[in-house]
């Protein structure tokens, strides 16, 4: 493949020019134009590199279309790919979130189970448009998390794990009446149910979280996994998560956090869908003020897979951010992290996982993905 005429995007700067592919690696990126006549005129577009997306829950939406219905989870599993790759995804972490817990998503064990078989069911038949990856979310304060973390770890498209505890009270819920409202979205709760709930809660974090957190972590290093640590709030959270050689900060819900992240050489992770809303829809930190202060590393779609896309060039245009610093976001970085080092920027020798975006106004628009050189979207 020989592209011409495309607004190249490389880790440092943007340039009209031609990139030539072959056998699923980029060769040659050169400055200005070609008369080659096999060469497919780009016409303007930008030519960027495959997104990478390290933590998404958009699988759930299609597993459980709507309050109380299951969908067959191959199904689901195709249609979520088919929509990241439309929306510039290359390489994909399914966030498979484990440990039983009524009040998270879902996350029962049999869908848990059913879920991860999928993923490398689909995978060997090549019926993938994206690259999958598993990453296992460890609800650390349930009673069978590391029981189902035994049965998950040797799967052998885990990349990622991150430890997380949505017990209302802290963290992502510190507030107990915004946890009920988000709770209330498919239908109102009593109070005595309300009270029952945070009651259970409140108990079996105290009997679990700081054992399983500790276990998780302890297999993660033996088996040489990455570990994130998710929604810290204060600074006390990021030491812990520095002294357990994680390498993560997912959603830091203060600046606070943000700053001891960074400081303490963890890489922090925020929402898209933060940045195109222009704040958090849980009323925590806005991804936008951490970029204006440089303590934004990597973003991940999150809920919506086009976010990611759409959050980048509001970086540039919200953040007096360059294109390529922001590209960095769902590209290099991204991959700096989770150890991808064949792919993540336009260079000669990387895997040619490469979108085609054009500009409607504001908004880019994705028009073709490639995955090592070949047209998936």
């Amino acid at each position: 493949m020989l592209i011409s005429n495309a607004r190249v995007v490389t880790r440092d700067e943007v340039f009209t020019g031609v990139v030539r592919v072959e056998d699923g690696v980029i060769r040659d990126i050169e400055r200005g134009a070609t008369s080659a006549r096999d060469a497919e005129d780009w016409d303007g577009d930008y030519l960027l590199p495959g997104l990478i997306e390290l933590h998404t829950d958009n699988l759930e939406k299609h597993l459980a279309p709507r309050p109380g219905v299951e969908w067959n989870t191959d199904a689901a599993f195709v249609i979520h790919d088919a929509q990241v790759a439309a929306a510039g995804i290359t390489t994909v972490f399914d966030a498979l979130a484990i440990g039983t817990r009524w009040s998270v998503g879902v996350r029962g064990r049999d869908t848990q189970t059913r879920c991860a078989d999928s993923l490398q069911r689909l995978a060997a038949r090549q019926l993938l448009r994206a690259e999958h990856f598993l990453h296992l979310r460890c609800e650390v304060a349930t009673a069978d998390v590391v029981e189902v973390f035994d049965s998950l770890c040797e799967h052998p498209l885990l990349r990622l794990v991150s430890v997380m505890d949505h017990t209302p009270g802290q963290r992502q819920w510190h507030d107990r009446e915004q946890w009920r409202r988000y709770q209330e979205r498919n239908g109102k709760m009593t109070d005595e149910r309300v009270a029952s709930a945070l009651a259970e809660l409140a108990v079996e974090q105290e009997r679990y979280a700081d054992a399983h957190r500790h276990e998780i972590v302890s297999r993660c290093k033996t088996l040489g996994i990455p570990v994130a640590s998710h929604d810290d709030t204060l600074i006390e959270h990021v030491e812990q998560a520095k002294s357990e050689g994680i390498v993560l900060a997912e959603f830091p819900t203060t600046r606070i956090a943000a700053e001891a992240a960074r400081e303490h050489g963890i890489a922090t992770i925020m929402g898209a869908p933060n940045v195109v809303r222009g704040g958090s829809h849980s009323g925590n930190v806005s991804a936008l003020e951490l970029a204006r202060a440089d303590l934004l590393d990597i973003l991940s779609s999150d809920y919506v897979p086009s976010s990611l896309l759409t959050a980048v060039f509001d970086l540039v245009e919200k953040a007096d951010w360059t294109l390529p610093r922001a590209m960095s976001t769902v590209s290099a970085e991204p991959a700096r992290t989770a150890g991808l080092t064949d792919r993540g920027a336009i260079e000669p020798g990387l895997r040619a996982d490469l979108v085609r975006v054009t500009m409607l106004g504001a908004l880019p628009v994705p028009r073709a993905t490639y995955r090592g050189g070949v047209r998936i979207v």
